[in-house]
């Protein structure tokens, strides 16, 4: 049938709207509509068109009035019609698809007009509770059918009623800053905005608080961060990527009352289980002036020629059992984060602060590695015991530093440090010292940053013995055929420098081409290290690897065999890879937000910038005051190489967004 001359209807965004056929091609429609505009339409857009053309030429504003006059009837009949009792009628029947016009005429009587056929129509569809139009047809929606669109209308007008109530309160926070009183739905609709603001789409609520910001105006990049600022619930820093990673920040109850029932064992009764005693030895830590939570000591001794070094770690193993509340809340952290502002830590303060730390003058249980040395630090022998210490100097690395230069000991300690790495060196090793940041946060607003050599001769001597503790740890275990976790490195993809390279633009090109490495539970090379095999096993009270490797070693020492088999060993090292890439990633972000918020004071300035690589397209400088690596476009005006410095300022900055761009 050609539709030439006829009156039609077609949906146009929710709105009816009727239209004048000019020209019916056989699948599309050349019409004039009501708003006096001309449109082309398939013939599957039309939901209705009359039984009779209009068979006179009227004019496009006579047909303006008709179609207006047409819409208006029909409008005015479909608010008056009561599907209620049409159901009622039609749902006792056995069919269950009807045409337009029988329906139309059960309830305007036998032989419809178009206009109440039409209209008929309009509050099927706009409606949908009782009827569903479809292809030309309308069909009978079931009892139980019409119960769950009741059901999910009542949901609807709940979640409209939400929305217009809690976007109100929420203009009302954002406009005053002033928490509200008597607002019943605060912790879920703040709720709502926390999760929609950390997850996105990936948020419970993310259709509700989604419609729930538009209606409030909170639109903006970071208004619900702001807002939520304003409203009390977050800090005006606060840490979303420990939020976003889903990181745990307190202690579950379980864990507290485990901690409050842990006493250090005394001295003598440690001595009398077996334990060596190291309570006269002139034992020290050397740590960071801001670190309290002392793990790894050291101590050394002549034995004729040769020197005697005593490596004690925090026997945390004795505190933390498997199948514990504490050690399962260790699984849970994989590891202490070390935040600018405050400190995560794997162990409650109560413990890694207190119980298990190796605080000057406190009696306490370690696994100490005693390794005879000659003078030019060749391993004799090693052994591992279970020791008891009583730590005589707390020192700092600066104190360290002075003391190596006027102390014997300490000088004995930091050329054998010297001369264990050049042996790592000679095995392989790549030493690629960086210096360490300082980020000092005061009162959320004052923020200070500087640099802290890497390479210093405390931190050297420390780091030196942790490594071979470490190294030793691996053997000791490797030996024994026992399970373990090894962390494993190969070559490097590409060798740009041998051993030792205080280049900072070197070490960075260097870095870039390291392997990746691999925690397995069968011994294999540590490339970077320069050992045949490694793990980690010197810091206990701060890192999950190191618990889990003293817990094993514990046992072997002890002539107990193994604690934990092949299979629990795979099983935690899952757990440490994966919260180690979460809490690598939080550290991160985290302290690059704060470098970025102090850069914002800066941003007019001129910042000196090493270039590390230029390329075809980008130049690849870093920031060495803040050790930011950033690129910049290649500029034809500019041309730079490998170690030049140049000057760059700051083109856009955004911490909350992690944004930081430089431009020439």
């Amino acid at each position: 049938m050609k539709l030439d001359g006829r009156i039609v209807e077609y949906l146009e965004s929710g709105k009816f709207i009727c239209a004048f056929v000019y020209e019916d091609t056989g699948t599309r429609l050349r019409l004039f509509n009501q708003n006096s505009r001309e449109t082309n339409l398939p013939l599957n857009r039309i939901i209705h068109y009359t039984s009779e053309r209009i068979t006179s030429s009227p004019s496009r504003d006579d047909i303006t009035m008709i179609l207006l006059k047409t819409a208006e009837e029909r409008s005015r009949l479909a608010k008056i019609i009561n599907l209620d009792e049409m159901w009622e009628i039609v749902s006792e029947r056995s069919e269950e698809t009807f045409g337009v016009d029988f329906l139309a005429s059960l309830y305007f009587g036998a032989d419809p007009s178009d206009d109440q056929s039409a209209s008929f129509l309009r509050a099927v569809i706009g409606s949908r509770l009782y009827f569903k139009y479809k292809s030309g047809s309308i069909h009978v929606h079931s009892p139980e059918t019409v119960a769950q669109i009741k059901l999910n209308q009542e949901k609807e007008q709940e979640q409209e009623n939400f929305i217009t109530t809690n976007s109100s309160a929420l203009r009302r926070i954002w406009e005053s800053a002033e928490p509200l009183q008597d607002w019943n739905d605060r912790t879920v609709t703040l709720q709502l905005l926390v999760d929609f603001y950390l997850f996105d789409k990936d948020a419970a609520g993310y259709d509700l608080a989604r419609k729930l910001v538009k209606s409030a105006g909170l639109t903006g990049p970071h208004d619900i961060y702001h807002l939520l600022v304003k409203a009390g619930v977050w800090d005006k820093n606060e840490n979303i990527p420990l939020l976003r990673l889903d990181i745990p920040t307190s202690f579950p109850e379980s864990v507290m009352a485990e901690v409050q029932k842990i006493e250090p064992a005394c001295g003598n009764d440690l001595i009398a289980s077996g334990r060596r005693d190291f309570r006269n030895s002139p034992v020290f830590t050397i740590d960071g002036p801001a670190t309290r939570d002392f793990d790894d000591a050291l101590h050394i001794e002549k034995q004729g020629d040769n020197l005697l070094v005593g490596i004690h770690i925090s026997d945390v193993g004795l505190a933390v059992k498997q199948g514990t509340a504490l050690f399962n809340e260790s699984l849970r952290r994989g590891t202490s984060i070390y935040f600018p502002e405050k400190p995560l830590t794997m162990l409650p303060p109560l413990l890694s602060e207190d119980k298990l730390s190796l605080i000057k003058g406190r009696e306490r249980a370690t696994l100490s590695f005693l390794v005879l040395l000659s003078p030019k630090a060749e391993i004799l022998k090693f052994e591992i015991v279970r020791g008891v210490v009583a730590v005589k100097q707390q020192l700092t690395y600066q104190e360290a530093d002075i003391m190596v230069r006027q102390n014997e000991k300490m000088a004995a300690l930091a050329n054998l440090s010297l001369l264990l790495r050049q042996r790592r060196v000679n095995n392989g090793a790549l030493l690629l010292p960086m210096p360490e940041l300082n980020i000092s946060i005061k009162n959320d607003d004052f923020i200070e940053i500087s640099r802290t050599e890497g390479d210093t001769p405390s931190r050297v001597l420390v780091s030196e013995f942790m490594i071979l503790a470490n190294t030793l740890g691996a053997q000791f275990v490797a030996e024994r055929e026992a399970p373990g976790l090894f962390r494993c490195q190969p070559e490097p993809r590409q060798r740009i420098i041998d051993g030792f390279e205080k280049d900072i633009a070197k070490v960075l090109q260097q870095r870039k081409r390291l392997s990746p490495m691999s925690l397995l539970t069968t011994p294999k090379s540590h490339s970077g290290v320069g050992a045949p095999q490694y793990t980690t096993v010197t810091s206990p009270i701060r890192r999950l690897l190191d618990l889990i490797m003293q817990l094993q070693i514990n046992y072997l020492v002890m002539g107990k065999g193994v604690l934990f088999s092949k299979k629990d060993m795979k099983h935690f090292g899952a757990i440490i890879q994966a919260t180690l890439e979460k809490a690598n990633q939080a550290r991160y972000l985290r302290q690059r937000y704060w470098i970025l918020k102090y850069l914002q004071t800066r941003k007019d300035e001129r910042l000196p910038a090493l270039v590390i690589e230029s390329g075809p397209k980008r130049v690849h400088i870093f920031l060495e005051e803040f050790l930011l690596d950033a690129d910049l476009p290649v500029n034809s005006s500019f041309r730079v190489t490998t170690g030049d410095t140049i000057l760059v300022k700051i083109a856009k900055i955004d911490p909350l967004s992690n944004v930081f761009r430089l431009e020439w």
